[in-house]
């Protein structure tokens, strides 16, 4: 027993620890209404630290590209493309080694820090990528974090109550180098917790299940899967209403999400005394379920139906960035190795639960050249097994090389963005002096 360990402790050293505090509450009781409650202060404070550059505090999960980290995050994904895990393949491309797809850059930071809607639940909804440079293994990274605008609707995920719809760049650097890589304007949906589970919107809705015959279409469909590879697709070669893809991805399993997250870590799923520490900093972090009378981090939506439940959504269901992931597998599949995926818009408007089915798929929309660098704009999109839209239509660009004049010539970043990365400082720093 842990008294023969520990012996005689000083209660009140915890007493406000929320693993303390939950207990003093009687079975079933919701927690305390202010942990979930969007208040005016918040709001202020966080108009407070808009369009001010920051470098977090900590990363999610990768500090580095490696063969390993990037192998890891493409098997999270299914990906199977020679150029990301393959030394010897990817040695005879232009590269000259391995690199890693554009969302690879989701393991450093998925999201700024500090938006100050504590307690609140949230769920990534999309965002609009822009790359400016291949990332090499071997590549060390490190962000700057702007906090942008905010929308404030009323929506039926929260019933009664309004939903907060939040924006923010990462911009992720070559740590050696300085340069920029990439760059992600993200779209965080913030709703009460009580008032989306409330709502109901996504409850009801009976778990897939599939015959013999549909199993042979979703395997068939794999096995059917086109990657351009080592085949140049050249600009000239594109015509308007040319198909892309399709591309599955599922059924979704609880398996899909570990392998997901060994690849691609998590903000908040932490261990032992490491999580422990992490409550005692950030007291409103844990999500109640009635369900189970259980307290535990909000993460758990992902695999644990009475999680997802709570904030009224049928069954765990997948992670937004995943989903994500998948569209950028949909573009780099279809490019080849030669090709260079410049811009990426995805905006998810419905979830992905477990046992649910993905077709990702697009079509060229429009050719073009601006100034040396020859584009094809994409429309792409999801559906689910049923035909229900999950990912809604967005227009991305892919940098094609030119059969008559050469090879890719890669974007430059907006001069602005620039300026605000030389600006950014440290989250601690700026916290101290009051400036953000």
């Amino acid at each position: 027993m842990l008294e023969d360990y520990i012996g005689e402790v000083d209660e009140t050293k915890w007493v406000n620890h929320p693993r303390v505090r939950i207990k003093k509450e009687s079975a079933g009781d919701k927690p305390p209404q202010e942990s979930g409650k969007v208040t005016p202060e918040m709001l202020e404070r966080r108009k407070f630290r808009m369009n001010k550059p920051f470098i977090p505090s900590a990363i999610y999960f990768n500090n580095e590209a490696t063969a390993d980290t990037i192998r890891h995050y493409v098997d999270g994904i299914g990906d199977t493309n020679p150029l990301f895990r393959d030394a010897e393949y990817a040695e005879r491309t232009k590269y000259g080694g391995i690199i890693a797809p554009g969302t690879f850059l989701f393991t450093h930071q998925w999201t700024a820090t500090g938006s100050g809607l504590t307690g609140i639940h949230g769920w990534y909804s999309g965002g609009d990528w822009q790359w400016y440079k291949p990332i090499h293994a071997g590549t060390k990274l490190t962000s700057v974090a702007i906090i942008r605008d905010m929308e404030i609707k009323e929506g039926r995920m929260a019933g009664r109550g309004n939903i907060y719809i939040d924006y923010g760049d990462i911009i992720y650097i070559n740590a050696e180098t300085q340069e920029i890589l990439g760059k992600e304007l993200y779209h965080i949906v913030w709703a009460e917790r009580s008032a989306a589970g409330g709502a109901k919107k996504n409850r009801g809705r009976p778990k897939q299940t599939y015959s013999k015959q549909d199993w042979i279409r979703i395997l068939e469909a794999y096995e059917r899967e086109e990657r351009r590879g080592d085949n140049p697709r050249y600009w000239e070669d594109v015509n308007i209403g040319d198909s892309v893809g399709p591309l599955i991805k599922g059924p979704l399993s609880v398996r899909d999400e570990l392998v997901f997250l060994m690849g691609a870590g998590s903000p908040f799923l932490k261990a032992h005394k490491i999580e422990f520490n992490y409550e005692a900093r950030h007291p409103n972090f844990l999500e109640h379920v009635e369900e189970t009378g259980e307290d535990d981090v909000p993460e758990l939506v992902h695999y644990l139906d009475q999680f997802a439940r709570a904030i009224g959504v049928e069954r765990a269901y997948d992670y937004g960035n995943q989903r994500m992931s998948w569209m950028c597998n949909l573009f780099t599949n279809w490019m080849g190795d030669d090709g260079f995926l410049w811009k990426m818009s995805g905006d998810e408007r419905a979830f992905n639960m477990m046992g649910d089915t993905t077709i990702l798929e697009g079509k060229v929309v429009k050719k073009y050249t601006e100034g040396n660098r020859y584009c094809v704009d994409i429309e792409s999109w999801a559906k689910n097994q049923v035909g229900d839209t999950t990912m809604h239509s967005n227009v991305s660009t892919v940098i094609l090389p030119s059969r008559e004049n050469g090879p890719v010539v890669y974007p430059d970043p907006d001069p602005q963005l620039l300026e605000e990365v030389k600006k950014a400082r440290p989250l601690n720093e700026l916290r101290a002096e009051g400036l953000i």
